[in-house]
């Protein structure tokens, strides 16, 4: 099996570098290859904009969907981009490693999917969704939170993490990946457990990374997330009423 890792937090010696480590380390060592994406080790700029495009559909006026589509038509996509595509292309399996910034991913993992997912390259008006671009590969978000388990839920302190994460999820349901359910790493970053010492945290810690290599090695027995597709919906995109016909199939 082929894996991809986006990689999203700028310290080397965070929590998150250690899960993408351990997640490379145990694929490897089940026979797969695994390739890395450390957004800010790597300097990818987010920020989709004019300066990427030397050779522009219009001069005069920055459109960013008509630009990437001419790019993909014309062989001129960013040199980051490229290689950003041939690693998806080249994945079964797609991770999405961060931490929980601001209710979502930190701004970078955004703007990788802003300038990656390409207009008219990686899809169209019906090449989304269940008829998406990679369709048959997976996909798995692995992210770490400050707070405790306890405090994330619908009606909760930390918030709803279903909710939280239904952009992202969503998004690469739109590429057509089938989006497995997340990892979690709770209490991280100094914002454990109210009745923990620091000991009892790293040691909590630290057995999340078997727990982590446990959920790599069980992969093919997850059920992915339930999202619509192109038979759910009217022609207008509303859900299909009783009654009402479906939109054929891409």
């Amino acid at each position: 099996m082929q894996t991809h890792i986006v990689h999203a937090h700028p310290e080397p010696q965070s929590y998150n570098a250690a899960l993408t480590r351990t997640a490379a380390q145990a694929l490897r060592a089940r026979g797969g290859t695994v390739t890395v994406t450390d957004l800010y080790r790597d300097g990818f700029d987010p920020v989709e904009a004019p300066r990427h495009y030397h050779d522009r559909a219009d001069p005069d006026r920055f459109a960013a969907l008509a630009e990437q589509r001419h790019a993909w038509t014309t062989g001129t996509l960013p040199g980051a981009v490229r290689a950003e595509i041939a690693n998806l292309e080249h994945a079964d399996l797609v991770i999405l490693q961060f931490p929980l910034w601001w209710h979502g991913p930190p701004a970078i993992l955004k703007g990788w999917m802003d300038r990656v997912f390409v207009s008219g390259g990686l899809y169209t008006s019906r090449m989304r969704y269940d008829a998406g671009y990679f369709r048959g590969r997976r996909a798995l978000v692995s992210l770490s939170t400050g707070a405790p388990a306890e405090a994330f839920g619908p009606g909760c302190r930390g918030g709803d993490l279903g909710t939280m994460l239904w952009p992202v999820h969503y998004s690469m349901h739109y590429m057509g990946f089938s989006v497995l359910p997340p990892f979690t790493s709770h209490g991280v970053q100094g914002h454990g457990y109210s009745y923990e010492d620091a000991q009892a945290a790293e040691d909590r810690l630290t057995r999340n990374f078997a727990t982590w290599r446990r959920r790599l090695t069980a992969l093919d027995g997850d059920i992915p997330l339930d999202f619509p597709g192109w038979s759910d919906w009217t022609a207008e995109g509303r859900p299909i009423a009783k009654g009402e016909d479906a939109l054929a199939a891409p």
